[in-house]
């Protein structure tokens, strides 16, 4: 039988698809099968957003028909039918999934007592536990929490049970006055949470504004429909005064007759230096003249301009009348609700209210879920030093959506906002930091020529190493101004590394900097290491690798059983390659007999309980081993590749391993996900190194 957790509210307008969504992904991370329930759809409408939103989530394996109960027309001409139906639904889902997250039914912005009761009597028969979400919304600290008791009072009139209140968009200066109000109010018996107004979760798409003005793209990137317009501008002025107006992410909307708007609306989109646009919006229904097209053609291609036939007063009307919501098809969106509800919303403590059981699988979406919830903990420093190249930029923008990381770019800071502006990314929240700042490269050619005095370098000579953005990026690490970095999307291994060997250098109990690569398969995480820097370690680096590994490990809540891997068997085989490993094996014994090693063992032995019984019935690790040990670069990193590729595992890393402080290596193929997984894994890593500090 599922556990069913159930998010309701006893209005419209509440947001309670972002608690829900938030809720979900606390499970996922959790629970191995997620699946969702929609007791009532309002009906004449085609798709539900909040189910399609939920449904559409990587992490549940659900269609979106599967997800639904009943039409919101039986709710009222049949309540008693409904419930049966709900019920049954239920019962039928809670046979498939280990959760179930339920939303109760929308109020078309109108509070309605009867709909109230029927969602509180649903919550009752299902034996769910009930979050309540209402609005903070122009409201006071006293007005919520008088709504707040009311809300409870309801629910449990029809003996549900509330463990949760969330009050959504509250104003962000109020939140720790809401809750106060709230939690006096209630006495102390809910959980009780507030989150405040999101304007990129609230305002609405530019897909939405060219629906509302019944517009036609007639440039532009389609994917750009998707992300986030959070003003208007009436263009109903000359260019300066236009420019001396526009905001962040706003939508111009403009007579399309006037041509002459368009260049400069461009040109300041390219520049960097005004703010970025959403869309640009030209009424009455004019075709733009070809010599313009020709004109803008070559300067911006991304940028949408949407045509409409509704004048400049009613298009505008519309636009500002356009609803958001919160759906599946605007990352900008699902970022940042993600980044509101992780560092407002106490999931651990509502899932420990839920009584969930935590499941001993961990599957790659739980396992990146655990990852980012971690990193947001406590926000660390990563500098990354190719701030010019694309996926950077991407990357970065998710990272700073979602609140994971204080992002640090290299480069020039107005040639990087241009480009991001270009390319529809908002890093406003990042740092640009000049490689060629003078103060700061007299600063670390000052500490980077006393570091390396003894191997003659020179002031001079460290004034023009601390330029090359590696240099200065391990610089702004070793100085304590970065917590950590990440590079080499478009440098090479070599160029990204060795500045940290010269700066950064092992910790004291490391004799090598080595790597693992996390391996996140179906049903487990495996760490293996070394599969990216040494070709091939002696006895003594192979122990030191496995040590590494063993505490990489731990650092990502893996318990570690180390599997010293050969080609052979306990003492069934000799010779050369045997022997390194068997001795690599006690002295890992030796240093750290409080880990649980094994080796030379096979990988057969290492991973099948089977095959263990039979080669190594007494062992701790054979059979199920976490950190895999390999003897070599050869076959690690073909290893790593054969298990990647056939059974579809995903590998992070390589997450280097040993230094006094993180700096990581990326791939020149790396996608943005992987750029997005090595900052995280890197964040991560320096909060351990802080806690090591401590």
């Amino acid at each position: 039988m599922s556990h069913s957790v159930y998010i309701a509210s006893p209005e419209g307008s509440t947001g309670k698809s972002a608690v829900a969504l938030g809720v979900l992904e606390a499970l996922i991370a959790r629970s191995t099968r997620v699946g969702v329930f929609r007791p009532v759809v309002k009906s004449g409408v085609a798709r539900d957003y909040a189910t399609d939103l939920l449904t559409s989530h990587p992490g549940v394996d659900q269609t979106y028909d599967e997800a639904l109960g009943v039409d919101s027309a039986l709710m009222v001409d049949d309540p008693e039918r409904a419930q049966e139906i709900i019920l049954a639904r239920h019962a039928e889902l809670s046979q498939r999934y280990s959760a179930l997250v339920v939303i109760g039914s929308d109020y078309d912005d109108v509070a309605n007592p009867a709909e109230l009761a029927f969602n509180a009597d649903v919550a009752a028969n299902l034996g769910a536990p009930v979050v309540i979400v209402v609005s903070g919304m122009d409201r006071s600290p006293d007005q919520v929490a008088a709504l707040a008791d009311v809300s409870r009072s309801q629910y449990v009139s029809h003996h549900a049970t509330p463990i949760a209140l969330v009050v959504n968009r509250a104003a962000p200066e109020s939140l720790d006055a809401v809750r106060e109000a709230v939690s006096e109010r209630l006495g102390g018996d809910l959980l009780v949470a507030a989150l405040p107004e999101s304007p990129v979760v609230m305002s609405p798409t530019v897909q939405a504004l060219k629906d509302a003005v019944d517009g036609t793209l007639v440039q532009g990137s389609p994917e750009w429909l998707g992300r986030v317009s959070l003003g208007t501008v009436v263009a109903a002025m000359s260019l300066p005064n236009v420019l001396r107006r526009l905001t962040e992410n706003c939508t111009v909307v403009a007579p399309g007759d006037r041509y002459d708007l368009l260049p400069g609306l461009f040109m300041a989109q390219q520049s960097g230096t005004f703010p970025t646009l959403s869309s640009i919006i030209l009424t009455g229904g004019y075709e733009v003249p070809d010599e313009v097209t020709r004109l803008i053609a070559g300067v911006q291609q991304d940028l949408p301009v949407i045509s409409s036939d509704l004048t400049t007063f009613d298009a505008a009307i519309r636009v500002g009348s356009a609803r958001g919501r919160l759906t599946a098809d605007s990352p900008q969106k699902l970022d940042a609700a993600r980044r509101v509800l992780a560092e407002n919303l106490p999931v651990d403590e509502l899932l420990a209210r839920i009584d969930v059981a935590e499941s001993t699988v961990v599957t790659p979406r739980m396992f990146e879920f655990q990852l980012l919830g971690r990193a947001r903990g406590a926000k660390q420093r990563i500098v990354l030093p190719e701030g010019d190249e694309p996926r950077i930029l991407a990357a970065a923008e998710s990272l700073l959506a979602r609140g994971v990381a204080d992002l640090i770019l290299l480069g020039d800071e107005t040639a990087i906002r241009a480009q991001a502006s270009q390319l529809g990314h908002d890093i406003s929240e990042a740092r640009i930091v000049s490689p060629h700042d003078p103060e700061l490269v007299e600063k670390y050619a000052a500490e980077y020529a006393r570091l390396r005095a003894k191997k003659g370098v020179t002031l001079e000579q460290a004034r023009e190493r601390v330029q090359d953005v590696s240099y200065f990026g391990t610089m702004m690490v070793q100085m304590g101004e970065a917590d950590g970095m990440v590079s080499g999307a478009v440098h090479s291994t070599a160029h990204t590394i060795r500045p940290s060997f010269e700066i950064i250098k092992t910790k004291p109990d490391a004799k090598i900097v080595s790597s693992v690569f996390l391996m996140a398969l179906e049903d487990r995480v495996l760490v293996y290491g070394d599969c990216a820097v040494n070709p091939d370690p002696t006895a003594e680096q192979l122990a030191d690798i496995a040590a590494q590994s063993a505490a990489t490990a731990r650092q990502f809540g893996i318990d570690p059983r180390v599997a010293m891997l050969s080609y052979s068997t306990g003492t069934s085989g000799s010779g050369a390659d045997v022997d390194k490993v068997r001795e690599a094996t006690e002295l890992v014994r030796a240093a750290r007999p409080e880990l649980d090693v094994e080796g030379p063992i096979q990988y057969d032995a290492a991973v099948d309980a089977s095959v263990a019984k039979t080669k190594l019935p007494d062992s701790a690790v054979a059979g199920r081993a976490t950190v895999f040990v390999f003897p070599d670069l050869n076959t690690g990193n073909n290893t790593y590749k054969a298990v990647q590729r056939s059974a579809g595992a995903i590998a992070i890393g390589p997450v280097l391993q040993g230094l006094n402080k993180p700096v990581n290596d990326l791939s020149r193929g790396a996608l943005v996900e992987d750029i997005i997984n090595t900052v995280v894994i890197t964040a991560i890593q320096a909060q351990a190194a802080d806690q090591e500090n401590a």
